[in-house]
């Protein structure tokens, strides 16, 4: 199982950002796929996952209304569009999944939310 987050960088409070995560067609189809960020100085907590089974989503209140997570089948792809963004919300960005009892972890991707 891999997984290759990219789409961060730099943007401005308000402004919004979409970062990616590819993985290979079998993985999107048996496991769900989840978003987690981990600030300077904070724990890494998940923000929001995808079932593989139903599509559905789940998102930590502190994102809900602003970021959707997403799949495009034809790209194995997972997408976490990100609105409304705020300085709180900078951190590194991880796409993670449990397959066979066993985390994976995309290699992460900065997001930084600055004036």
């Amino acid at each position: 199982v891999q997984l290759q987050a990219s789409g961060g960088g730099l943007v401005q409070p308000g402004g919004s950002l979409r970062v990616s995560c590819a993985a290979s067609r079998s993985t999107l189809d048996r496991y769900a796929i989840g978003w987690f960020r981990q600030a300077p100085g904070k724990e890494r907590e998940e923000i929001s996952c995808i079932s593989s089974v139903d599509g559905k989503t789940y998102y930590v209140d502190s994102v809900k209304g602003r970021f959707t997570i997403s799949r495009d089948n034809a790209k194995n792809t997972v997408y976490l569009q990100m609105n409304s963004l705020k300085p709180e919300d900078t951190a590194v960005y991880y796409c993670h999944t449990i397959a066979t009892f066993h985390d994976y972890w995309g290699q992460g991707t900065q997001v930084t939310v600055s004036s």
